[in-house]
């Protein structure tokens, strides 16, 4: 049933593009712009100046200020960024969609640790917005067959940590695959008023699954991550909560600045990944986020997660981070770049630190090149009985791409590109792992719109 109910949100999707098309009240074509475009030289950046014009227009979920600062959840990403969904209106309610299929081939080369697979990663998200009194509701529904086309057991990603696929073993060199009910939420924000460029709202946000108020977008969303065919090391330091069975969020947008806070469940997903689980909101957590310019937008924020790994009882997390997001149009090209910094602090246990950077540019219309660097320090990567159980071992990588869009397919545009990664580890994981090791990616998405 739960795959049924997600081949029909994707058929929906595709049906969604013709109406947009071809609907006597689907938005101007400048409108309808993506990051992903079809292969037009120069014809990018047109289109983003277009679309930027039309978006602003567009009111967002949780206040007066353009549609094109949503990021996941109730996060925020600068005004400036491009909006990768296809949108139209249909009466009162504002319909967007986006959806996506990645197939990939990994090879890593790395001692005994090594592995190569092929998967196919998707998302599919659908979006409904409209006034409604004095502010505006949104709903959202995000699905992922990755449960089917991943795999329970997940895809090779070395010295990648957290989460189980059966339950009774930690997944280690593994990125596990997203649950089939990504996100299923709901939000309303209620105008307080204030001078123009300078509103005041309050808002409510619920989902399960949702997204509570901590940390960055998520990498499958952020500008300057979404072509990585890969996770990053550095998720379950950042915004491994991206997927959290019951969350509450309420807060305040006073201009360019947002104050929120969630209550949620703070246990991670289990291994059953097609089902929707319930639990207590045990956990909270705090954020606070500034756009002082359309092309910056920066968080900080702190979460207390109860008992987030299933393996770990009676281990909490205190979870802090910081990021910056940029974005830029200039000439043929779009520049977007994130940093990010998260620690978790284990009670009982150690404090452990991540840093990342990823930065993409695009131009043309058709090519990208794209870099992420991190640097994590990781204490799971020795399963329990192994003499360097818990010991931490500060990992660096280093991932460069190039992807380019070959033209458009069933609706959407299909790209093909190519991921490098090079590793730098200490000594004493060699035996492990052999000296630096390296993984390569090879991968063509399908992309609507």
């Amino acid at each position: 049933m739960a795959l049924g109910c997600a081949a029909a949100l994707f058929a929906t999707l595709a049906a969604a593009q013709d109406h947009a098309e071809h609907a006597g009240h689907a938005p101007p074509a400048e409108a309808e712009h993506t990051e992903h475009a079809a292969p037009d030289a120069g014809a990018e950046h047109a289109d983003h100046e277009a679309h930027a014009g039309h978006t602003a227009a567009m009111r967002g979920a949780l206040g007066d200020y353009s549609m094109t600062r949503e990021g996941s959840g109730t996060a925020w990403q600068p005004d400036d960024s491009p909006l990768t969904m296809r949108h139209w209106a249909n009466g009162s309610w504002t319909l967007m969609t986006e959806a996506s299929a990645t197939a990939v081939y990994t090879d890593a080369e790395a001692g005994a640790r090594g592995d190569h697979d092929a998967f196919v990663e998707s998302m599919a998200m659908l979006m409904a917005q409209r006034p409604w009194g004095s502010g505006t509701a949104s709903l959202r529904a995000m699905l992922s067959l990755d449960p089917a086309l991943v795999g329970t057991d997940g895809y090779p990603l070395l010295f990648q940590t957290g989460e189980s696929a059966d339950g009774v073993t930690p997944l280690i060199d593994r990125q596990h695959p997203h649950d089939l009910f990504m996100e299923l939420a709901a939000s309303y924000s209620f105008d307080l008023g204030g001078a123009e460029g300078h509103r005041r709202s309050a808002f409510v946000y619920g989902g399960l699954p949702g997204e509570p108020a901590l940390g960055p977008g998520t990498y499958m969303h952020r500008a300057s991550g979404t072509r990585f065919p890969e996770a990053p090391i550095s998720h379950h330091w950042l915004d491994s909560t991206h997927i959290t069975f019951g969350v509450l969020t309420g807060g305040l947008v006073l201009g360019d600045v947002k104050l929120e806070a969630s209550a949620f469940n703070g246990r991670e997903p289990d291994e059953h990944r097609y089902d929707i689980e319930t639990g207590s909101l045990d956990s909270w957590s705090v954020r606070a986020t500034f756009t002082p310019t359309p092309s910056w937008s920066m968080q900080a924020s702190y979460g207390a997660i109860d008992e987030p790994e299933r393996l770990e009882p009676g281990v909490d997390v205190a979870r802090t981070t910081v990021s910056a997001s940029y974005h830029s149009a200039r000439g043929k090209a779009l520049w977007d770049t994130t940093f990010a910094a998260g620690r978790n602090s284990k009670q009982p246990g150690e404090d452990t630190d991540a840093y990342l950077l990823e930065s993409t540019l695009a131009w043309k219309g058709a090519r990208a090149v794209f870099v992420r660097a991190e640097s994590v320090e990781k204490d799971e990567l020795f399963a329990e009985g192994d003499p360097l159980h818990g010991e931490v071992f500060k990992v660096r990588k280093l991932a460069l791409g190039f992807e380019t869009t070959l033209g458009n397919l069933w609706h959407g545009n299909l790209a093909v590109g190519v991921v490098y990664d090079l590793h730098f580890t200490p000594e004493a994981l060699d035996a492990a792992y052999g000296d630096d090791p390296q993984s390569w990616q090879v991968y063509a998405r399908w992309s609507l719109p």
